[in-house]
């Protein structure tokens, strides 16, 4: 097959409602960025730490926008890929699928190993047995079914949004104790601070994997999107408010582990094996919900002539993709194994920001080529038939990309060439390219 791509209908299940695609959504912004990153982001903006996570919101929301217009046009597990095939061309569609499967590996990764971190500080195990293990575990829910991963998330999330919840909680009765305006750095370091949260909101694009999974999904996936990203935007803002009370911004600046620093003042030093505790669930949320996305887009990626069709095959009890799943955690474990932790953690967010362009560029381009096409939702604000809120994704997501250091745009760029040359690959005589099958 060398055409566009040819489905017939998904045999995965569709079993996931609006409120199990909303939690793992929240499980997976929420993930493990706010634990780690609101230190230095205090140390950045100050009490104003709040605001930081308003702007990051504000820039998220563009983008957000643009995922649940083409969520809800192109129902499908390849999300950017079939998204970007509909506007450009299958290469260029073939490219940018490629990359965002990656990132989904390389998150997994990282937060892996991040996860390892924090077993070995309680159980003294070596950190790539307990990142390997933790990869294993989860691809047996992954491959069990989209049921039971989805009960996974969302029990591992509402575990991570109770520690968020308690340091809230901590922090309600001293509401008002500083002033939530003082910026250190001035305007320039609150700037700085929101291109660093922005970080803590990645995650919402994958929630379109969700698309052959979900009932009803051209309205259930917009939904939840929105629902989500506000949802976690409101838990931020109160524990950012929260914390800088608690312990103002230059103790949460100077703080390796702020939220044990925080409980371990308030309840004693015990309670900090909690905040650990339930920092195991969050960074293992966001790891299945990686993985989850990666195994999703690779499966709806089986339609290109560059790629197998045998990652389209599924398990016939279970409905899970079965090959892409095993691909996905093969992958992983050898990047945890290759030690360039550096280079998995900065070609992640290479990868997202030229997403984010193609996926804004989609939906502006398809206003103008496509106005007849069917939108369940539809963005508002279009003066003149130009959608103002993709433009500003796109603006916005352009002007991060360009704020990252010099190697991190030459290590994204030689990946974004490896995935050019393989889209010039085409498999021959492929009987499963194009199709979804049972095997």
């Amino acid at each position: 097959m060398t055409g566009p791509i040819a489905r017939s209908s998904p045999p995965l299940r569709r079993e996931l409602g609006l409120v199990e695609v909303t939690l793992s959504g929240v499980g997976i912004i929420l993930g493990a960025g706010i634990y780690v990153l609101i230190g230095e982001g205090a140390r950045l903006s100050g009490n104003a730490l709040w605001a930081a996570f308003v702007i990051s919101a504000a820039i998220a929301f563009f983008t957000c926008m643009s995922y649940a217009e083409l969520s809800s046009m192109f129902p499908k597990a390849g999300a950017e890929y079939d998204y970007v095939g509909s506007a450009f061309s299958q290469r260029l569609a073939f490219v940018i699928g490629l990359l965002v499967f990656l990132s989904g590996i390389l998150a997994a990764t990282t937060v892996a190993l991040g996860f390892a971190g924090y077993v070995s500080a309680l159980m003294a195990l070596p950190v790539q047995v307990s990142a390997l293990g933790i990869l294993l575990i989860l691809t047996v829910v992954l491959l069990y079914g989209v049921k039971e991963t989805a009960r996974v998330a969302v029990v591992a999330t509402l575990i991570e949004v109770s520690g968020l919840v308690l340091i809230i909680a901590l922090g309600i009765p001293h509401l008002g104790d500083v002033n939530y305006l003082e910026m250190p750095l001035g305007f320039s370091g609150l700037l700085a601070a929101s291109a660093l949260i922005f970080f803590a909101y990645q995650g919402f694009e994958s929630m379109v994997k969700f698309s052959e999974e979900a009932r009803n999904p051209e309205k259930t996936v917009p939904r939840a999107l929105i629902l989500a990203l506000t949802i976690s935007t409101a838990i931020y803002i109160l524990v950012a408010l929260s914390a800088v009370s608690l312990i103002g911004w230059q103790d949460l600046g100077a703080s390796d582990a702020p939220f044990s620093e925080i409980v371990g003042n308030a309840l004693g030093p015990d309670a900090a094996i909690l905040i650990s505790g339930i920092a195991l669930f969050a960074t293992g949320n966001t790891v299945l919900l990686s993985l989850y996305a990666s195994t999703r887009i690779l499966y709806g990626m089986a339609g290109s002539p560059s790629m197998p069709g045998a990652v389209a095959l599924v398990l016939p009890g279970r409905r899970t993709p079965w090959v892409a799943i095993l691909v996905t955690t093969a992958l992983a474990v050898v990047f945890i194994f290759s030690g360039d932790i550096a280079f998995v953690a900065n070609v992640t967010n290479f990868t997202l920001y030229v997403s984010f362009i193609a996926i804004n560029a989609t939906v502006i381009v398809l206003r103008f080529r496509s106005p007849g096409l069917k939108r369940p939702f539809r963005i508002p604000f279009s003066p003149g038939g130009v959608p103002l809120i993709p433009v500003a994704g796109l603006v916005m997501s352009v002007f991060l990309l360009s704020r990252q250091d010099l190697p991190v745009l030459l290590l994204g760029a030689a990946l974004a060439l490896v995935c050019i040359g393989l889209s010039f690959v085409r498999i021959p005589g492929d009987p499963g390219n194009g199709n979804k099958n049972e095997g």
